[in-house]
């Protein structure tokens, strides 16, 4: 067999279920192997949608979504989406084309050192260089993608080896075995516990990906310690568990900044310091860190580890719990926190101001969506009211990257959100300056047949960075753009297209983009005059 057979037989081998991307001149022996495969190839209308896809669908199955591309600037297109799965800690694999190596050693057409460009992106990077390595090379992709931390893996794959002929076979799967604390661990994590008056935890992005919640929830029930939740860990604990101190990491104060001022113990569990820089939640570095991870904990002045308590979540909670007494704690100061960010939603319910105010479309969608639909974030103004106001049941319910963050992810991750939860309802929300970035791969959800909501929330510039300016110079800098015609655009792409006309309109439209069940944009025009305002109502909130 070729060499670009062997490659699908051992992702075949791994279970691979689908593979995203676009063709090229330097992957046609790999594109002709996936005809005679039961791997489904999905064609995207850009690389970095094809990641975002492929990045997103290991986020929600825990498996590597794999990507592929040609050389140059299929590449380098693909690139932005590896890292941010990279940095999201999301499992993915990336595949390359390559010129053959014959001409690796000049300057050559569409020719870079892909190892090197993928290198600081990506948790391991090579080339297949002999076809007897590649059952190795495929093994060791998925292995390192799905260690501890998950992250990127990529392969490159010059032309001249993927159409050797070569005898091999694929590796067996083998799967990871996370080690425990041992019990010395144990009981010091558990003294810490005991010994501190106003513990709190801080749930991250792991606990998700460890499949933790669970766990947490259980050691909540038995020793009362509220909880707050980064961006990504949203979920961990329901919103409506009253020791839930709902989410952090907007700029400046908010009321569960509060949290963190008055703890004198904070249990970091399965956080990563991407997510919520340390320094805005602990700016003296003094409130110690009981740290559970499937690592140790990165050294940093703000996040003086007081214990490391590494290995698999679920169990090393479990056997903390077991080593915990039962206690009531006095959280009347929760109650109020959380009583005043709440309210603050509520106040919004029924506001009829149009251009519509944020807190009244996050409202709206929360009503119409089930504890276990999926929200995705874009990356924009609307990433931090969601995060701060969209509040979740369970975990990855509200997907927001916050590692890299890039813009243009959500339409890409709603569609792998639907290929993964079909029996779910599914909403991309984005800002219209993320929405152009990658809008093509509407098209994408509209030949797969996949009936995604994308809520776009249209102010006609880039509203984030209109906020970061006017908070530091009081006057905003180059950030408006001319908008298509939305409702035609998506038309043309064959989805249902609704126009938010007053704010009573955006409910109703909703739950019928929700009956319709099938592709619809909701364009709905966004006040972002609150963004200011809640900058202002943050500088006044007194812990």
């Amino acid at each position: 067999m070729k060499v670009s057979e062997l490659i699908i037989k051992c992702l075949e081998k791994e279970g691979v279920e689908y593979m995203f991307g676009v063709p090229g001149e330097e992957n046609i022996d790999i594109m002709d192997a996936l005809l005679d495969s039961s791997i489904e190839f999905i064609v995207t209308r850009h690389e970095t949608g094809a990641a975002f896809i492929a990045g997103t669908y290991g986020r929600l199955t825990g498996k590597p979504g794999v990507c592929l591309a040609t050389l140059g600037p299929g590449a380098t297109n693909l690139l932005t989406g590896v890292a941010n799965s990279n940095m999201d800690l999301n499992p993915i694999v990336a595949i390359t084309g390559q010129a053959g190596l014959y001409r690796q050693h000049k300057i050559s057409h569409q020719y870079y050192d892909l190892v090197s460009v993928y290198d600081p992106v990506t948790k391991w990077s090579t080339q297949i260089k002999k076809g007897e390595t590649v059952p190795e090379v495929i093994r060791k992709a998925f292995q390192v993608a799905t260690a501890a931390k998950k992250g990127a893996a990529h392969i490159d794959v010059p032309e001249d080896i993927a159409s050797m002929q070569i005898d091999a076979s694929p590796l067996e799967k083998t799967e990871h075995t996370l080690t425990q604390a041992g019990s010395e661990v144990i009981v010091k994590a558990a003294s810490l516990i005991e010994k501190a008056h106003h513990p709190l935890i801080l749930a991250g992005n792991g606990v998700t990906r460890g499949e933790a919640a669970k766990s947490l929830r259980a050691l909540v029930d038995k020793t009362n310690i509220p909880v707050v939740h980064s961006f990504m860990g949203k979920g961990a604990l329901s919103w409506e568990d009253e020791r839930s101190l709902l989410t952090a990491g907007i700029g400046g104060k908010d009321y569960i900044t509060c949290g963190f001022s008055g703890a004198d113990l904070i249990i970091a569990i399965g956080f990563d310091m991407a997510e919520y820089p340390p320094k805005n939640w602990n700016p003296e570095g003094k409130v110690p860190i009981l740290h559970i991870d499937t690592q140790e904990a990165e050294t940093d002045a703000h996040y003086p580890a007081a214990l490391n308590v590494v290995g698999d979540m679920k169990l090393n909670l479990a056997k903390l719990n077991q080593s915990l007494q039962p206690k009531d704690r006095d959280n009347d100061w929760v109650l109020d926190v959380r009583k005043q960010a709440l309210d603050e939603l509520e106040e919004f319910k029924k506001d009829t101001a149009f251009p519509v105010k944020p807190q009244k479309i996050i409202s709206d969608l929360r009503d119409v969506m089930n504890k276990e639909d999926i929200v995705i974030s874009d990356v924009g103004a609307h990433k931090m009211w969601m995060a701060r106001m969209y509040h979740t049941y369970e975990p990855n319910t509200c997907l927001i990257s916050n590692g890299l963050a890039s813009m243009g992810v959500a339409v890409p991750g709603a569609i792998a959100a639907k290929m993964v939860h079909p029996d779910r309802t599914v909403v991309a929300v984005c800002g219209d300056g993320a929405f152009q970035m990658t809008s093509a791969e509407l098209e994408t959800a509209k030949r797969l047949n996949l009936p995604i909501i994308v809520l776009l929330w249209r102010d006609e510039g880039f509203g984030l960075i209109e906020w970061h300016q006017m908070r530091n110079f009081n006057r905003p800098a180059y950030i408006k753009f001319g908008n298509p015609d939305f409702v035609q655009l998506a038309s043309s792409y064959g989805f249902e297209a609704l126009q938010v006309e007053k704010a009573d309109d955006l409910k109703p439209l909703l739950e019928k983009a929700v009956a319709m069940n099938k592709p619809v944009l909701i364009d709905c025009a966004v006040d972002y005059s609150e963004n200011m305002k809640l900058t202002e109502k943050l500088g006044d909130i007194i812990c």
